[in-house]
């Protein structure tokens, strides 16, 4: 049993991610995680080999998704899964008022990527992220082999990227 005020907490570019299990050694086993993605968080577009899927518990989120090789928009809400097979790209883009909530199932070593990039919740202030943690997180996703959308490709779904 894992209680919510057990779960190490860590904060990823605004949003933050709770380790509720894993990730272990095998790079496939599940890996279970919380996200809470603030009002006014973006998530800009990426991808990577890990398949994702997201339940949403509660608040209402953007979510781009391609299918067929075309990207669009999609609003999820309470009780919605959104599923993101590996190297499809994505993004999230909270605009309500209130934080949105998900579970996360993915693999244990897509979690380590998260443990790799984040900061310590507990630490780390609110607010926008550093240029210094923007160029880590870019370093740290080169490094799994995970693609990122330039500026240029962000703005061409509405997501603008500094």
């Amino acid at each position: 049993m894992v209680r919510d005020g057990d779960v190490d907490t860590i904060q990823v570019l605004g949003a933050s991610v709770g380790i509720l299990l894993g990730p272990s050694a095998d790079d496939n086993s599940k890996c279970v995680l919380k996200g809470v993605i603030p009002s006014g968080v973006t998530v800009p577009m990426h991808s990577h080999d890990a398949t994702e899927v997201f339940y949403i518990l509660s608040g209402k989120i953007d979510v781009l998704i391609e299918t067929d090789g075309k990207l669009r928009w999609e609003e999820a809400g309470p009780g919605d899964l959104v599923e993101t097979p590996g190297e499809t790209r994505h993004a999230f883009r909270n605009r309500s008022q209130d934080a949105v909530k998900t579970l996360v199932v993915t693999t244990s070593r897509h979690g380590r990527y998260f443990q790799d990039i984040g900061t310590d919740a507990k630490a780390r202030e609110s607010g926008a992220p550093t240029q210094e943690e923007i160029q880590r997180f870019i370093e740290i996703a080169e490094r799994y082999g995970y693609w990122l959308a330039t500026p240029e490709e962000n703005a061409s779904v509405g997501i603008s990227v500094p």
